[in-house]
């Protein structure tokens, strides 16, 4: 049916087919779609980075100890998110990695404040 479509289109102005443009038109929309799905990997990438970091100064400040609750929620939200990075799953892992940073972080003001 494309092949038809495609076919029946009768040359424009100045020589060129609306084929051509139709098809530059989609080149670029998949090209524009494709380019935006892959910007949240890297975000969530470099938010998980950074959550490790934080849940790894507070696992050296002692955090297994002195802020028991924020380490262990610290610890499996940085899991679970893991699990939806691997399945692809960014948004949803991207929301588990910035719950497990702010257990971190809490967890340090609170080693900080004793």
């Amino acid at each position: 049916m494309v092949m038809m479509i495609w076919k029946g289109l009768k040359p424009l102005k100045g020589g060129e087919s609306m084929g051509k443009r139709i098809g530059l038109s989609l080149t670029v929309f998949i090209l524009i779609a494709f380019l935006l799905t892959g910007c949240g990997f890297y975000e969530t990438r470099d938010q998980m980075r950074s959550a490790e970091k934080s849940f790894a100064d507070l696992k050296a400040a002692g955090g297994e100890r002195l802020a028991p609750y924020e380490y262990c929620s610290a610890e499996a939200y940085l899991g679970i998110s893991k699990m939806f990075y691997d399945k692809s799953q960014y948004k949803t892992a991207g929301e588990f990695v910035v719950r497990s940073k702010s257990a971190s972080e809490a967890g340090l003001a609170g080693i900080k404040n004793k």
